[in-house]
């Protein structure tokens, strides 16, 4: 049973609750059981639908609520133990307290829910609230990355946070991409599962699937991811760079994969020595190529000789080209038979 249908079933069981205490409760005092069934049930409808006006409420924004409305109300009774009303009547004391505690317990409430857990140490100077790190917070996957597969390295290894969300709308993409007529696209959806299914068995990774709601089901796939991290307050992983750019103008935080994957790139400069593994000729006839880590092209020259071989080189210069960077070196050690043949 998925989350939202436990749910549905939690407030249809909620409703027929109250209706049972309803007619119980008129049938001891009126003696008819319809009314108090009918007026038990408006309750429970009632209660359902103030839960729903609620669905975008945390638990933490309820605390700093409940606690702006304990301070305001502090606040509030301090005022009117003054006596400053005495010479008034009673109604109008009345009036005048009615007045300050509903003014000082909505200040009390907005000012709390505004403010973060830094500045209750203003107010409670000897207690600290736990400051969130990157690692707690909460990341929401795209697509694109749950297919790439680095994800799960990247929470082995301690650099991205183990609470990862996965919005049922991208586990539906993956669903319709497995079952596509593409070989291609159907060999991406499979790998995106796969990936899923091992980030949920893995004791490093903590995997939810978030439920769709009923207010986003028009929008396209990447409004609705920057919608559920907004809504979440997490972070959203990507690889897309048109959906990190938009992210990034409605002032979500993002994590880009390319990003990460650009600035880890190695630095290659002239006269480094690299250990490479030549696996096929180059362009001329005396040329070998090898790749770094990182995909980089080198280009050896006068090394067409030690194709499948793993040998030092050193860098003699490096080109950026509209496909990326293209290095060119030498070998090390030269082979003999080009040293014969320059002499």
């Amino acid at each position: 049973m998925t989350p939202l249908l436990t749910i549905n079933l939690l407030r249809f069981l909620f409703v027929t609750f109250c209706a049972a205490i309803g007619a119980n409760i008129s049938s001891a005092l009126v003696g008819s059981l319809w009314l108090g069934l009918i007026l038990g049930t408006v309750f429970g409808l009632l209660i359902v639908l103030i839960d729903r006006l609620l669905k975008g409420v945390s638990l933490r924004l309820f605390s700093s609520a409940t606690f702006g409305l304990l301070l305001g109300l502090l606040f509030a009774n301090l005022l009117m133990a003054s006596q400053v009303l005495r010479y008034q009547t009673e109604t109008v004391q009345w009036i005048a307290g009615l007045i300050v505690y509903g003014v000082f317990g909505y200040l009390g409430m907005m000012l709390a829910m505004r403010s973060n857990r830094d500045e209750f140490s203003l107010i409670i100077p000897y207690v600290r609230f736990a400051r969130e790190t990157t690692q707690h917070e909460p990341v929401v996957l795209d697509t694109n990355v749950i297919i790439d597969g680095r994800v799960a390295d990247l929470c082995t290894t301690g650099f991205l946070s183990r609470a990862l969300i996965v919005p049922r709308f991208v586990l539906g993409e993956l669903q319709t991409l497995s079952d596509s007529h593409d070989p291609n696209k159907r060999e991406r959806g499979k790998r995106g599962l796969e990936i899923l299914n091992e980030l949920q068995r893995s004791r490093e990774v903590d995997l939810s699937i978030r439920e769709d709601t009923t207010d986003d089901v028009d929008l396209e796939v990447d409004a609705r991811l920057i919608r559920v991290a907004r809504l979440l307050k997490a972070r959203l992983l990507t690889n897309d760079h048109a959906l990190a750019q938009v992210a990034r103008l409605q002032q979500v935080p993002i994590l880009n994969l390319a990003d990460l994957a650009r600035a880890l790139r190695p630095t290659v400069v002239t006269g480094d020595e690299i250990e490479l593994n030549l696996v096929k000729e180059g362009r001329e006839s005396h040329q070998a190529v090898g790749y770094l880590a990182d995909g980089t092209m080198i280009v050896v020259n006068h090394a067409r000789s030690c194709v499948g071989k793993m040998t030092t080189v050193v860098v003699s210069s490096a080109l950026q080209t509209a496909a990326g960077r293209l290095i060119f070196a030498e070998l090390k050690e030269p082979v003999a038979s080009v040293v014969k043949g320059v002499r």
